[in-house]
This record gives C-alpha cells, sequence and structure tokens, in this order.
C-alpha cells in the first residue's frame, strides 16, 4: 500500500504540470537537463553536458582521527555560514584493517574554499576532546546532516541526520536531530529503514514540493548497486522503498546518489550519482541525472569529473562527489560542487572545489550552421522572458513565439528578435515592433520586451542557436 501512494503522488504531480499536453511553467525557471521541454532540436543543435572546472583544494583530512579513507562529505549552506560534514578514519594498505574507529568530524566556512575544523569539545579521542568530532559509535559511517526546511520542525529538530548502524547496531538507517548542527542525539533507537544495503553516502531532506521527506539509499539489485527512494510525513515513518528509474539508461553500478533539490528550480531534482567499475580497479566516477518526479531520472552517461581533473582521482574508490551545490560570495553567476581525491593513497585525503556556471549542467547547444529548439505547448505567467545563455565568437540566439500549430505569432517572430550575443546569466528578450499604420511605413520600430499579452494562452517557444549555449530560460514579472 505504501508503495502505490508513492507511485499516485508521482502521478499526480506529473499530471499537474502537463494537463492535455500543455505544460504551464509559471514563472518557474527551465533548465535542458532532460527532454521534458523539448518537443524538437533540429539543424546544427543538440544537448551538451558540460562538466564542472576545478578549483582549489579546500579541506586536507590530516588529522589523527582522520586519514586515507576519510568520506561521504555533506556541505550545505546555514545563513552566512557553510556547514560540512564528513567522515574521519584511516586505513592501513599492507596490514588490510582500520587504524582507529570511525568517527564523524565537523567542518565551517565563512566563504566556502577557507575551513575550519573548530575545538568542540564533545568527543574523546585518544584522551582530548580538542577536536572538531561530533558522533562516535553508532551512525559515524556514513551521517549525513541537513538543515531542516519543513515550517513545522520543532526548535531541537532543526537539523537533522541519517546513517547505517551496522557494525554496531541493527541492520538500517537511523535518523538524528540537533538544534544547533553540532550537537546530536537519535529520534529512534531502532532504525527507520531496513530494505537496503547501507554502506554508502544514503541521504534525506525535505521537499517542499511535496511537502514530505525524501530518502535515497542504496540495495544491491541481482548483485548490481542501485538506489532506492521512500518518503515520510515525520522522518521516522516511511513509505516502501521503490527503486528509481532510468529509461534507455545501461544498468550500471551506482555507488552514492548526491540527490537534491535544485535550489534555482527546484521542481527539478538533480543528482550526482557514483558509477562505480569494479572490473576497472574499482574506480568510481560521478556522473548526472535529474528528474520531475523523484523517481524517474534522465542519466547522462559521461562522467561530469574525470579522472583526470586534476590528479589522484584513478584509484579504488578515489573520485566521489560531495552532497553539496553552493553559491559562494563573491562568485555571481557561479555555483561550487566538490568532489574527493586520494583516496587510499594517504596518509590522507583531499576536498577539491569545482565550478558551474549557474544552471550550467546541460545546455542546449547550437553550431555554427545553426539550429533550433522547440518547446512543447506551455503556458506562462510574466511580463518578461530572461534567458541564461552564452555565445561563442560570432554566435547568436534569436527567439520566436510561436501558436499551439507551430505559425509565428505577429510581432514575436524570429526576424522581430535582435540577436543576443555575448554570455550572460540573466538577460531580457526583446522583440522589434511597429504600432504604425499601413499610410504611415516609415515611423520608426520599438524595442518591445513585455510578452504579458500572451500570459496564460498556449504557445510554443523558438530558439534559434548559432555559435550559441543556452542553458536555461524563465518568465518573469
Amino acid at each position: 500500500m505504501n508503495q502505490l501512494c508513492t507511485l499516485l503522488t508521482v502521478m499526480t504531480l506529473s499530471l499537474a504540470t502537463a494537463i492535455g499536453g500543455v505544460i504551464d511553467i509559471g514563472s518557474r525557471r527551465e533548465l535542458f537537463v532532460d527532454r521534458h521541454m523539448i518537443d524538437e532540436i533540429s539543424g546544427d543543435a543538440r544537448l551538451q553536458l558540460h562538466r564542472p572546472e576545478p578549483r582549489e583544494v579546500v579541506l586536507v583530512t590530516g588529522e589523527p582521527w582522520e586519514g586515507n579513507t576519510s568520506a561521504y562529505y555533506t556541505i550545505f549552506q546555514d545563513g552566512d555560514l557553510y556547514r560540512m560534514y564528513y567522515r574521519g578514519s584511516n586505513w592501513d594498505v599492507e596490514a588490510r584493517k582500520a587504524t582507529h574507529p570511525e568517527v564523524t568530524c565537523y567542518a565551517e566556512s565563512r566563504d566556502g574554499i577557507n575551513w575550519t575544523k573548530p575545538n568542540l569539545g564533545i568527543v574523546e579521542y585518544e584522551g582530548s576532546k580538542q577536536n572538531n568530532i561530533i558522533l562516535d559509535g553508532i551512525g559515524t559511517h556514513c551521517f549525513v546532516a541537513f538543515k531542516d526546511g519543513n515550517p513545522d520542525a520543532p526548535p531541537e529538530a532543526r537539523y537533522k541526520g541519517i546513517s547505517r548502524g551496522r557494525p554496531l547496531g541493527k541492520k538500517g538507517l537511523y535518523v538524528y536531530q540537533s538544534p544547533d548542527g553540532v550537537n546530536w542525539s537519535l529520534i529512534k533507537d531502532e532504525p527507520v529503514i531496513t530494505e537496503g544495503a547501507f554502506d554508502s553516502q544514503n541521504l534525506a531532506f525535505w521537499d517542499p514540493q511535496i511537502g514530505k521527506y525524501r530518502e535515497y539509499h542504496r540495495i544491491f539489485v541481482n548483485r548490481v548497486r542501485a538506489i532506492m527512494t521512500g518518503t515520510s510525513d515525520d522522518f521516522v515513518n516511511w513509505t516502501d522503498p521503490v527503486l528509481l528509474k532510468y529509461p534507455g539508461a545501461p544498468n550500471q553500478h551506482l555507488y552514492t546518489n548526491a540527490i537534491r533539490a535544485y535550489h534555482r528550480a527546484p521542481h527539478i531534482l538533480i543528482g550526482f550519482p557514483t558509477r562505480y567499475l569494479p572490473d576497472e580497479g574499482q574506480r568510481v566516477e560521478p556522473i548526472f541525472m535529474a528528474s520531475r518526479d523523484g523517481l524517474t531520472f534522465h542519466r547522462w552517461n559521461d562522467p561530469v569529473i574525470p579522472e583526470t581533473a586534476p590528479k589522484d582521482r584513478a584509484g579504488n574508490r578515489s573520485n566521489y562527489m560531495t552532497w553539496g551545490l553552493l553559491e559562494l560570495p563573491d562568485r555571481p553567476g557561479e555555483m561550487s560542487v566538490y568532489a574527493s581525491e586520494a583516496y587510499y593513497e594517504g596518509p590522507d585525503t583531499r576536498l577539491r572545489r569545482f565550478a558551474y556556471r549557474s544552471d550550467g549542467f546541460v545546455s542546449a547547444s547550437g553550431g555554427p550552421g545553426g539550429g533550433d529548439l522547440v518547446t512543447h505547448p506551455l503556458k506562462f505567467s510574466g511580463s518578461r522572458l530572461e534567458v541564461n545563455f552564452q555565445a561563442r565568437p560570432g554566435g547568436q540566439l534569436r527567439v520566436e513565439f510561436q501558436d499551439q500549430e507551430g505559425r509565428p505569432i505577429p510581432g514575436y517572430a524570429l526576424v522581430d528578435c535582435p540577436p543576443l550575443t555575448g554570455d550572460s546569466t540573466r538577460i531580457i528578450v526583446n522583440w522589434k515592433q511597429c504600432p504604425c499604420s499601413q499610410e504611415t511605413p516609415d515611423e520608426e520600430e520599438t524595442i518591445q520586451p513585455d510578452v504579458g499579452s500572451l500570459a496564460g494562452q498556449t504557445i510554443r517557444v523558438r530558439f534559434r542557436l548559432e555559435n550559441a549555449d543556452l542553458y536555461s530560460f524563465r518568465f518573469s514579472e
């Protein structure tokens, strides 16, 4: 019954956004991370997956309670503070054993680049509490934390966490709460999710789009690592988990999932699952995927952080993405993600920052010959069309509004749109319009950005791309 309820919720959300074949996007931002909005791509145009650019190393796990198998990083913004949670652990490669018990560590930053490890005085390690450890014992293998966006969450549970219990408890996922993100306690002494294989970065978060908590965890299906999901109203009682679906994608090991609601378009869930390649030296590589319902994902096959970006990523489990996506101060138009390197190689591991442009996961990309992307029929609210695009040398973008049958709407045809050039994460599209009558043909044309007269009507949007990339669009006031 719980599984049926989850599926019915997904079906209801899908029907609400596309009734009668028309997608009502309102004023939300739309990305091209899947083909949801696309009716046709033609000419010299295609969808292009992008990779983030490597930046600086932001953390080295060099403390005695950390080590060369420190992993499973969680990073999120909390007001003016950035918080990080991760496992501290170390492995003696020659002796093939851990050198100390696993612990959960905490770091914080004001800029997402320079991180400190505060002496918290919570957990004793080798006779001292002068360390950044927040948990030992149960749950330390893969503890994940988040700030709860549920408006009904009580003050003592404003922060929540989830982690597996073995080997120090019953098999399954345990849940935690905290009033401050540093001092943690179990919500329940028993695991709340028991179906799965949990030695991975299992995670959960509040999704305001559905008014529920979501969780994503790992399981084996015919000896292949896969991902399951469930939902909850209270973070304790969860629906029976169901397997994620990836239409058209190969059946591959997926170790972690790093799924989250994309903050600039929260109706879209994105993930950076780790593809595990056991027959290639047990190496791992992050890939990208996106979903509109949290269950069915469009999965891109190429790695977003390859082994060469930039070093020490080719070894056993040496290339994990963190669960984190940040917009940092003084870096407009940029998003930061993080990935680990030098796992097992020792004496420690490193965490490196990578940078995307805003919305820069996938673009509709036009080549020198020019190509078109035409949306499905849609309705919108607002009076301006804004786009996030980048024109290469000699490139341009133009936009046309069409009726449902694909005919240009007078005044909004391609020939009426002055070409957009340059590079901008937010620019308003204009059209040339002449209010004159045929009796006064010399009257000067005016530039018209206002499209409010079409709001609520069914239209198609045609994007003409020549040596340019379009990352997202939205209608705004």
